[in-house]
């Protein structure tokens, strides 16, 4: 009776969406036509508007040779468990041919607070490492070479600043020069708005730790990139494609702005800001909505900011194929999402691709589906042919209209971003998130009235699976007890006193003001092991922010 009742309504579905065949548009809505002719691009001028790759605006892409010169950065995004178990698997993916490291921590972290506090346990290594100090940052990457492989820290919140300064900390105590570091961390406090942590991380707050990051890097880590606009997040939360543009670079301009009032040149800091962005599943608009980003973004900056440096106007982008395309139901599906979302990021000139895995709507990634996600990137690169030719879908008629169609909504949409005060003012007035839940509304809708098709979820259903391929990964029992245990024990072995007096002076360094960098003093405090929550938390005290944002825990003397 069931399976009757799914086929039916299944049937419904399908009927629903070959009726929209009559006005198709692509997933975000935009219409489209039966086909395409030179009119349809006929107000283009080649040089004015495409040009070639490695020329203004972009939108060809930010390298003559593209993928012939190097390859994109191939990465898994990883982080479970404790730091010893996480180093585990990233020495697994090296094995298996990933060029560049990619690491998230617990949803803990993203609170800045530690595995010990009484609100934690249950949480710690769940969905993220558990790092709670410098020595799980040691722990993390004992055995890995820091000073010869790049490495990307996935993380937002205000734990960003403390990550840095325990990844700078680890460095120096190996002897490694910071310059010599090479790699991202996302670094992207304001999104945290309206991705579930607010009020972990307050918008003036984590802005200033934003700046501090992009200085502090742009005078002793010139390899380092400050920061990706993090436009994946906001897709994932809603967002469609020509939404993800304008919010993503509306997001950008709002640090570039903020750091050129810190007395920050543009062309010092522009060049190592990055873009972190989602490939969703409607293959050919993605492609375009990742060509007019360059184009929008090379004459934001030219025009707005005034930079001169070509690198400043090159929008540099990773990408992260789209979990929220992925569904439990019929899991090897997500293998074949997921290869087409890749292929379009490498036909869009990514720089830099994290692949899910097909399990991830189910559990943390196994090594068999990071396996699968890492050899999908290798067949791309060496075997497809994707990579021999920069934009090979350039004049593409169809393309080359909806880029403009794109381009067009987003600057729409940038421009009532500005006429609410700007990116941060439409953040806290709260403009941000009532439009993304308007537009995960819209979209959750079509999918249960059928405009949109899902296949093995709203149709084309089976039997729901008892089993995933590869197993499910598990997390050991005990793991949150073992974890706040080791953060336990740590307090207990380290000279107090200097940590005291490492947090005393990280407080009178926040009281500085707006100015004053605070990640230098945040290093010595790492030093001394401190953790993530007594370092974050002194500085939330000075910022007149409660000291633990669970409101649990008293604040230590100072």
């Amino acid at each position: 009776m069931a399976s009757n009742q799914r086929s039916e309504q299944g049937d419904e579905l399908l009927r629903a969406y070959f009726e929209k065949l009559e006005r198709p548009s692509t997933w975000s809505g935009l219409p489209t036509k039966p086909f395409y002719s030179p009119a349809d691009a006929s107000d283009l001028d080649y040089r004015r508007d495409l040009n070639d790759p490695g020329e203004f605006p972009y939108a060809r892409g930010v390298h003559a040779d593209m993928y012939r010169g190097r390859l994109w950065t191939r990465r898994e995004v990883c982080g479970f468990g404790s730091a010893r178990d996480t180093n585990q698997r990233l020495r697994f993916q090296i094995s298996q041919g990933v060029s560049g490291l990619s690491i998230i921590d617990d949803n803990n972290g993203s609170l800045t607070i530690d595995a010990d506090h009484p609100m934690a346990t249950l949480e710690a290594g769940l969905q993220g490492v558990s790092v709670s100090s410098l020595r799980d940052m040691e722990d993390l990457f004992e055995g890995i070479p820091i000073d010869k492989v790049s490495v990307s820290f996935d993380i937002s919140g205000l734990d960003c600043i403390a990550w840095m300064a325990m990844y700078v900390a680890a460095a120096e105590k190996r002897g490694i020069d910071p310059a010599a570091l090479r790699g991202t961390v996302q670094n992207d406090t304001l999104h945290f708005q309206f991705c579930g942590y607010g009020n972990s991380c307050p918008v003036d707050l984590g802005l200033k730790s934003s700046v501090d990051i992009i200085e502090f890097c742009a005078r002793r880590m010139p390899r380092w990139y400050t920061g990706n606009a993090n436009l994946y997040d906001m897709r994932e939360n809603g967002l469609d494609a020509p939404q993800e543009v304008a919010f993503g670079l509306s997001l950008a301009s709002a640090y570039i702005g903020k750091a050129i009032d810190r007395g920050l040149n543009v062309d010092d800091i522009a060049p190592r800001r990055a873009f972190y962005c989602s490939c969703h599943i409607d293959f050919f608009e993605e492609i375009a909505k990742l060509r007019s980003a360059r184009r929008i973004w090379a004459r934001l900056m030219r025009d707005r900011f005034g930079a001169k440096d070509p690198r400043s106007l090159q929008f540099r982008f990773g990408v992260h194929t789209a979990g929220v395309s992925l569904y439990p139901s019929q899991p090897l599906n997500n293998a074949i999402r997921i290869a087409y979302e890749a292929l379009a990021a490498v036909l869009a000139g990514a720089q830099s691709i994290h692949t899910c895995s097909y399990d991830e709507p189910i559990g943390l990634p196994t090594e068999t589906s990071q396996t699968l996600a890492i050899r999908t990137q290798q067949i791309i690169a060496y075997e497809t042919g994707a990579a021999g030719v920069a934009d090979p879908l350039g004049g593409s008629w169809y393309i080359e209209s909806l880029t403009n169609q794109i381009e067009g909504k987003a600057q729409e949409i940038m421009a009532e971003i500005e006429l609410q005060g700007g990116m941060v003012a439409a953040i806290k007035s709260g403009w941000v998130l009532r439009e993304i839940e308007s537009a995960a509304l819209r979209r959750q809708n079509e999918i249960e009235n059928g405009e949109k098709i899902v296949v093995g979820t709203n149709a084309f259903q089976t039997e729901r699976e008892t089993q995933t391929p590869g197993g499910i990964h598990e997390s050991p029992a005990g793991q949150g007890e073992a974890l706040a245990a080791s953060v336990r024990e740590l307090r207990r072995g380290r000279d107090q006193g200097q940590v005291a007096e490492a947090l005393q002076r990280l407080h009178a360094q926040a009281l500085g003001g707006e100015r004053v960098n605070l990640l230098p003093a945040l290093i010595e405090a790492a030093r001394a092991y401190a953790t993530l929550g007594e370092m974050m938390g002194t500085v939330r005290i000075a910022y007149g922010q409660p000291y633990d944002p669970m409101g649990v825990l008293a604040p230590p003397r100072l």
